[in-house]
């Protein structure tokens, strides 16, 4: 993750539905075990998408992951906050303005540091990016959470920490002048090929920029 390297990305969001209360997430069952009644109950969401994202949550967590499925955002910050080991947190991506007025009224303190991704463009295709100059900053510490929206008929996350995360924020040009602040997060493999769903082998790295929607928490202090 170095300036002036070129990636090609598409920043698509990938949040479709809204969030819903703590209450009536909790009314709804959240199961493959339950998918007929599912299917039945949101008939018009692809349900493909319903599988997979059913799928990644009952999946058991990689080597040396803990992982959590936030169907509320009452649910991610609890989590989050948990595993972090504090209320006083920073988010680094795409940040909803609901979710920040959320996430503040619930930890009881405006004093929470948002970094997100933007961009100038919200309709951009499919390009090249270039990252700027002094454009990569990495945050510092070693404990993040990162969650990641999955597509539902309402708002789940796939919130999860690893072991040898990095995380930087990233400030990149497209081809057509579109300017990026992204989050980009950096695994080191810990275990053999296809880890993380990549052909690396355990010692190597490797690095993505989070599209949209996702988030990264961090401790602020």
């Amino acid at each position: 993750m170095l300036s002036g390297t070129e990636l090609t990305m598409d920043f698509v969001r990938s949040l479709h539905g809204g969030f819903l209360s703590r209450e009536s997430a909790d009314s709804i069952p959240f199961s493959s075990a339950h998918l007929p009644s599912i299917l039945a109950r949101y008939s018009n969401t692809n349900p493909t998408y319903i599988k997979k994202t059913l799928g990644e949550c009952e999946a058991p967590p990689a080597p040396g992951e803990r992982k959590h499925c936030a169907t509320s955002l009452e649910s991610m910050v609890e989590y989050v906050t948990a595993m972090l080991g504090t209320s006083d947190v920073l988010t680094l991506s795409t940040v909803l303005e609901s979710m920040v007025e959320y996430v503040t009224a619930m930890l009881g303190t405006s004093d929470v540091l948002t970094l997100s991704t933007v961009m100038s463009n919200e309709d951009v295709p499919r390009q090249r990016y270039r990252i700027t100059p002094s454009g990569v900053q990495k945050l510092d510490g070693d404990s993040f959470v990162a969650c990641h929206a999955r597509k539902y008929p309402y708002a789940v996350f796939y919130c999860h920490s690893t072991e040898g995360i990095r995380v930087y924020r990233v400030s990149a040009v497209g081809e057509d002048g579109t300017a990026v602040e992204a989050a980009a997060v950096c695994h080191n493999v810990i275990v053999g090929p296809d880890a993380y769903g990549t052909k690396l082998e355990a010692g190597k790295s490797f690095c993505h920029l989070l599209p949209p929607d996702h988030v990264v928490w961090s401790p602020k202090n």
